[in-house]
């Protein structure tokens, strides 16, 4: 028997790094000799620092694009792959997992026994069976609401580190300088800023039992907000999993989703009033069979339009949030919604994108009239940017309309006015949830 494996870990900039610090890093007979990195552009162009890895690595840990892997596998002579990434579907997964298997290797998931970290506070985990369910407009309702009445409130996200890793360590958000300081993208800034708004500090980063340490001193209870589908780093006192009734049947049909729909003490099934007949007694069964003893309760997400006299019989332009219609799959999103309930008709961005903008569309083919809010890089900004106007130019735009949570007018030089489109959770019925939270503090 060996004394060290040589492994690699397949990851997109989040539980990669956190299961070779949780667990890997205090095993030394895994020797983690590369990440390989797929979803999120840009990711790939940096390594994993050697200060953050610990005893035993002398260097960086190189990041590769996954398309290399079977490369890697036999370069390196690698034994086990880890798989550490989120919201993939089941079929998917296995043939990724039959791909590292024909290379020789191993292919390991681990679960959260072996990667949760124990918090000294009570925890509230909010996560969700797909991306873009509307896991952070519960978190942020339940946020504001304990906040309110009087107690100490640490949200932490589920890690979004794209920049320098040494630097994104332990990242705290509190004001708008926070977010600008940590140069953050798009797509943090969806995630951070409706925190900010509220007066609520977000932690995030790389190193998640040292965010936890710190977020517990300064509260009495612990959100956790989650990304995509994954499940919570942190243990659960009270496991709030979203259910996104527009994918009805996805709770059963991806990874890790499913493993959240089956452990989960509350399910929510969200986005109600807009469900297909027979969609939410089609959830309600899959939960009675695969999790008979979850509470179930219903929810919608009330949209919120600061101009809406400027959409009605207007050509607009709707941009939504990155990640639920590009990795989420989703084909349109609040943005679509509150255009055609105002009158505007949305256009097709498609031939006037450039740059990464492009490649996106190229990658997501079911997006139609619709435009990402991609923002992974300044480069990518500014494609975002003169893809926009183009458009706007060419097909007689009055208006975007920004779905996006990340104030894209405080970002981009955009030549059209803007609409910001909001939304709020509103649970329908089912116990309140809030007396479930209270019942913890």
């Amino acid at each position: 028997m060996k004394n060290e494996y040589q492994c690699i870990v397949m990851g997109a900039a989040g539980r990669d790094f956190h299961i070779f610090l949780a667990f890997l890093r205090d095993h030394p007979e895994f020797r983690v000799k590369a990440f390989t990195a797929t979803q999120i552009p840009f990711i790939d162009q940096r390594g994993f620092p050697e200060s953050l890895a610990g005893e035993g690595y002398d260097a960086d840990i190189p990041i590769y694009d996954e398309s290399e892997l079977t490369g890697l596998i036999e370069r390196l002579e690698v034994d086990f792959v880890f798989f550490a990434y989120s919201d993939i579907s089941h079929a998917e997964i296995m043939h990724k997992a039959c791909l590292v298997q024909s290379a020789g290797a191993s292919f390991v998931m681990l679960g959260p026994d072996h990667t949760q970290l124990v918090s000294s506070r009570p925890v509230v985990s909010i996560t969700a069976t797909r991306t873009g369910a509307g896991k952070s407009p519960l978190t942020q309702w339940l946020a504001r609401l304990l906040t309110d009445q009087g107690n100490s409130v640490a949200v932490i996200r589920h890690p979004m580190p794209y920049g320098n890793l040494e630097m994104q360590r332990v990242q705290r958000f509190a004001t708008t300088e926070d977010l600008v300081r940590h140069d953050c993208t798009i797509e943090e800034r969806e995630e951070y800023e409706p925190y900010v708004d509220m007066g609520i500090p977000i932690y995030a980063g790389v190193d998640y039992q040292a965010i936890l340490d710190e977020s517990s001193g300064e509260a009495d209870i612990v959100l956790w907000d989650g990304g995509n589908n994954d499940f919570s780093f942190i243990k659960p006192d009270l496991d709030i999993v979203v259910v996104d009734s527009l994918r009805a049947g996805h709770e059963i049909d991806y990874f890790p989703g499913e493993v959240n729909f089956r452990r989960a003490d509350i399910l929510v099934i969200s986005k109600a009033g807009s469900a297909e007949p027979g969609a939410i007694d089609g959830i309600r069964k899959r939960a009675q069979q695969l999790n008979p003893e979850a509470v179930i309760c219903t929810a919608d997400l009330e949209l919120d339009v600061d101009q809406p006299d400027l959409l009605k019989g207007q050509r607009v332009l709707v941009i939504e949030d990155g990640p639920t219609v590009t990795h989420g799959g989703m084909s349109f999103g609040a943005g679509t919604v509150a255009a055609r309930r105002h009158g505007a008709t949305p256009v097709d961005p498609r031939p006037y994108t450039v740059g990464t903008i492009s490649d996106t569309f190229e990658a997501y083919p079911h997006m139609e009239r619709i435009l990402p809010a991609m923002g992974y890089s300044e480069t990518q900004r500014e494609a975002l940017a003169e893809t926009i106007n183009a458009c706007c130019a060419a097909e007689d735009v009055a208006c975007i309309v920004d779905a996006s949570p990340a104030r894209l007018e405080l970002m981009l030089e955009l030549d059209v006015p803007m609409v910001r489109v909001s939304y709020r959770f509103r649970q329908i019925d089912g116990p309140p949830l809030e007396e479930q939270v209270r019942a913890l503090l």
